[in-house]
């Protein structure tokens, strides 16, 4: 059963993306943006309980394959309240996988995850449209949740397949953009995200991990 703590942040999450999609759109800015780029994970320990018994503990090296599919992504929506303060919601398709030998180390025919790490926030995004020009500087932070697709395999052949809501997750950006017209902007920024996730195993068992995913992102806005 999901934490009561973790029921309360998706409660809270789903209220305020509610709120944000029936704000009226008035004379303010919509801004709807779309990236890749590479995203690489440094290590991170794993802890829990085997299905059937038995502690979980070790180190594994991610690695996040970016160029693989599926493909990091990443989806925004932002509205500006002012010219300089924007609030939204941000979506994130980012993937870890754990390297074979640390994986088979671990007692793990699968160890990874990969259709993806999700990372879905409520941002507050700060930009400078005036200072830099032509470039626009921004930076921006946000909280939300990990809903990543579980994809693990023990040795003893306990298969985990699907999407879990693993716990919170936060995200920091700082990048800027440069106008292309009046509604196309392209932009390029340095992402970190955080996620602390428990996973169920079937079978019984579960699998704890924190995970920091390090992104340089280009990408297009498109403003409305």
């Amino acid at each position: 059963m999901m934490p009561i703590s973790t029921r309360r942040l998706i409660g809270s999450t789903l209220t305020l993306v509610c709120l944000a999609a029936a704000a009226p759109i008035t004379a303010q800015e919509w801004e709807f943006g779309v990236y890749s780029g590479v995203q690489t994970s440094p290590h991170s320990r794993i802890d829990g309980d085997y299905p059937g018994g038995g502690d979980i503990d070790s180190l594994i090296g991610w690695e996040g394959r970016s160029g693989e599919a599926p493909p990091y992504y990443g989806l925004r929506a932002t509205w500006w309240r002012t010219p300089e303060m924007g609030y939204g919601i941000e979506f994130t398709h980012a993937k870890v996988y754990a390297p074979e030998d640390e994986r088979d180390d671990a007692g793990f025919d699968r160890l990874e995850f990969t259709d993806g790490l999700n990372i879905l926030t409520l941002n507050a995004t700060r930009r400078w449209p005036d200072r830099f020009q032509p470039f626009t500087p921004y930076v921006a932070g946000g909280v939300g949740l990990a809903i990543p697709h579980v994809d693990v395999e023990t040795t003893g052949g306990d298969k985990t397949f699907g999407y879990q809501v693993t716990g919170p997750a936060a995200r920091l950006t700082a990048g800027a953009s440069y106008d292309i017209n009046e509604t196309v902007a392209v932009f390029g920024e340095y992402q970190f995200t955080y996620s602390s996730n428990t996973a169920d195993l079937d079978g019984g068992g579960e699998l704890e991990t924190d995970i920091i995913t390090n992104a340089v992102n280009l990408g297009l806005n498109f403003r409305f």
